[in-house]
């Protein structure tokens, strides 16, 4: 079985914040992904928030979430393991 990786959809540390800051995003929403956030947010409202528009975007920032969320999980075991 092959595992899909899509580097698209990889969290970023580093982030460029003055597109962040023009896009509007909310403080809420600035994380390793709103990079990715930043051109959904335009095809959404390119599109009239249309649900069927826009796909793609949605699938590889909802990814991007996922893979942030394993890297936190990964660190939380490996501080757990050398931490204590």
């Amino acid at each position: 079985m092959t595992k899909h990786y899509n580097p698209a959809a990889a969290p970023r540390p580093d982030q460029d914040t003055e597109a962040i800051k023009a896009a509007k995003i909310p403080l809420a929403w600035r994380d390793t992904c709103s990079h990715i956030l930043v051109d959904l947010n335009k095809c959404r409202r390119d599109t009239w928030w249309n649900p069927n528009k826009c796909e793609h975007e949605r699938h590889t920032f909802e990814e991007c979430e996922y893979n942030a969320y394993l890297q936190r999980v990964e660190a939380k075991v490996q501080l757990e393991k050398h931490g204590k």
